[in-house]
């Protein structure tokens, strides 16, 4: 054992619990839901990405059950060797047909789809402007493609555009990334006002809808038919892992770059697809947002209902325009012992601190879900005002 080097680690995890940056990973005792039982304790769950409820839905389990059944727990290779389940063909045609685009190609997650993708459509002299907010997989992404990578102000189209302007003359392929929706502010990205800068300057276009699928958009279809912009965007890539409820991801486009990234996608080529279970409750899924719009109404009312809640106890939700709510606090301690707190007392919402979001702007971020009773989001708001108190982060 190389005793430096675990001294080196050693030394990191001391710093990181010294500032409160250190990840305390709990243990789910229960079916995930609006309240369930973690580390032994039952509480109302503020943390999850599962905004439509889908995780615990009988008719969903049931589907993913039924595909067990017939098709086995596992892939059993990279689909270019063993092949897809029917399960996948069909729930990739289901899914073009839903986000109203020519073809699909689903993956592993959507942190696989992002790493397979970008380095498979620009690379070596190519040019990605990236919002500076962007998720990790997308920055990772980025650095696998190793073209150049120029950051532009979050949400700034002015900002693009200067970059754009500024390697106007720089040969490659230029792509212009964002997400749809950011996973730590809520706020949304001006996808129209990028769309037309891209076509100004000959760029391409991608978006990661991770947080905009079911919840965004009719019927939950996501961020581009949320802005009527269908057939505009270039690549959009997705998860299953939050409003479907699953795990998988997938890239929606046209047929032809579906095909391109077959060929050319290093975690289709080289990794195993998802399971029959996530593919029978990905087409259940699907059908159930087709069939019914009410799953994300309640939604976005629960949202409104617990962010005027926090806002009348005096909380900054900073500048959310989703259901993703972020409390902000601002030293990363005190968050974190806010979120423990709110343990205590049945409210399970994470701290999130330094380098997941800058400095100073440490946060308890809350997602909502269709399934909350007002009954809970209204416990949650007092527990929230009630700890904050004791810490001294409200004055009464």
């Amino acid at each position: 054992m190389n005793e430096k080097f675990q001294g080196m680690m050693q030394t990191e995890l001391d710093r990181l619990e010294k500032e409160g940056l250190s990840l305390r990973i709990r243990t789910l005792d229960s079916e995930q839901g609006p309240a369930c039982t973690i580390d032994g304790k039952y509480v109302v769950n503020l943390a999850a990405n599962n905004y439509l409820g889908i995780i615990g839905r009988k008719d969903v389990k049931e589907a993913a059950k039924k595909a067990i059944d017939e098709f086995g727990v596992g892939s059993g290779a990279v689909k270019t060797i063993i092949g897809n389940t029917r399960l996948i063909v069909e729930g990739e045609k289901k899914l073009a047909k839903f986000k109203e685009v020519e073809d699909v190609l689903m993956y592993q997650g959507g942190l696989t789809a992002n790493s397979g993708t970008i380095p498979a459509l620009v690379h070596d002299g190519d040019l990605i402007f990236s919002d500076e907010l962007n998720h990790a997989s997308i920055i990772d992404g980025c650095r696998l493609s190793k073209a150049k990578i120029v950051p532009f102000k979050h949400c700034g189209v002015a900002s693009l555009e200067e970059k754009i302007k500024e390697y106007e003359s720089e040969p490659g392929t230029k792509m212009i990334i964002t997400d749809g929706v950011f996973s730590m502010d809520g706020d949304i990205a001006p996808l129209p006002d990028i769309v037309e800068v891209a076509k100004k300057h000959g760029a391409v276009t991608m978006v990661d809808d991770a947080h905009g699928e079911g919840v965004l958009g009719d019927h939950g279809r996501g961020i581009v038919n949320h802005f009527h912009l269908e057939g505009e965007v270039d690549v959009e890539v997705g998860t299953m892992s939050k409003a479907f409820g699953v795990v998988g991801g997938y890239v929606a486009g046209t047929h032809t770059l579906v095909e391109y990234l077959k060929n050319k996608s290093r975690t289709i080529l080289f990794s195993s697809t998802i399971t029959p279970a996530d593919a029978g409750a990905i087409l259940k899924v699907i059908d159930i947002l087709t069939e019914s719009d009410d799953l994300v109404h309640k939604l976005w009312e629960n949202a409104a209902y617990f962010k005027a809640k926090m806002k009348a106890y005096g909380f900054d939700t900073w500048r959310s325009e989703t259901p993703i709510t972020p409390i902000i606090i601002g030293d990363g301690q005190l968050a974190k012992n806010l979120s423990a707190k709110l343990f205590e007392k049945g409210v399970f919402a994470q701290s999130l601190g330094f380098p997941t979001v800058p400095k100073g702007l440490a946060r308890i971020r809350c997602m909502l879900c269709s399934t909350h009773t007002k009954e809970q989001l209204d416990f949650a708001a007092d527990m929230f005002h009630e700890s904050a108190l004791e810490l001294g982060i409200l004055k009464s």
